[in-house]
């Protein structure tokens, strides 16, 4: 059985992604450790329904001391057992009207998505050491993409997609660094999804996101390492499973 953590899991896609890997019997998981700043009445809700499989361990990505005492504390509840999947999906979001000598929000946007990336990363990798599975998913998006820099360019939130590129560069190089252990590092686009981030103009509900990126998550082999993953959803030919362009 696999010990999955998820960060970000308050609400939105790592809400549900908890919520799934806790009742679908196809991911066969152990204990599902659901981390974020608190723990909200949705998540309490699904804790309570899980009867005992998902632990509530609190985590901000932005402040390295609390990620560190979090490490220590999902350490104590694996009870010897090894951390099997990591999956980063806490993020932030902002938007800026006008050019970009007016954005703001960058370095917080930074901190969140990619220092706040690395940083669980690194306090977690220990704690997969013995794992047979490996895996550490980052929840990334297409806005990250340089080569689609132009196609994207009609969404004002620059500093987002600053910060998903170098959130893709940085997985990249953790996938270099690590893969002669056995670690496999991949970053997955969600889809767009009508969350509060993606609004309800979006083009999948986020159980649509969820399912699709946990069939990746579940899928990912040594072959996967250091790539960019589209989901894959019938019947929609911007979602066809295949790699993303960086």
């Amino acid at each position: 059985m696999w010990n999955v953590l998820v960060t970000g899991s308050s609400r939105g896609l790592g809400l549900e992604l908890v919520k799934q890997i806790a009742t679908k019997s196809e991911f066969n998981a152990g204990l599902v450790l659901a981390t974020a700043r608190s723990c909200s009445s949705d998540l309490q809700e699904v804790i309570l329904q899980a009867k005992g499989s998902v632990v509530f361990v609190a985590l901000d990505v932005i402040d390295e001391e609390i990620i560190a005492h979090s490490a220590k504390a999902v350490e104590i509840a694996l009870r010897g057992r090894s951390l099997d999947i990591l999956i980063n999906c806490a993020g932030v979001h902002g938007e800026t009207h006008g050019k970009l000598a007016l954005m703001s929000g960058l370095e917080y946007q930074f901190s969140a998505n990619v220092l706040g990336v690395h940083n669980v990363t690194r306090h977690y990798i220990s704690l997969m050491k013995t794992s047979s599975t490996k895996k550490v998913i980052s929840i990334s998006s297409i806005f990250g993409s340089l080569t689609n820099a132009r196609e994207v360019a009609y969404a004002p939130c620059p500093a987002y997609k600053i910060s998903k590129a170098a959130l893709n560069a940085l997985m990249v190089q953790y996938a270099l660094s690590y893969e002669e252990e056995g670690y496999i590092f991949l970053v997955v686009s969600p889809g767009w999804l009508k969350s509060d981030m993606g609004g309800q103009d979006a083009d999948l509900t986020v159980s649509q996101g969820a399912e699709a990126v946990l069939n990746v998550v579940m899928s990912a082999s040594d072959k996967d390492n250091g790539r960019f993953k589209n989901i894959f959803v019938p019947g929609w030919k911007k979602y066809d499973g295949g790699d993303l362009k960086w």
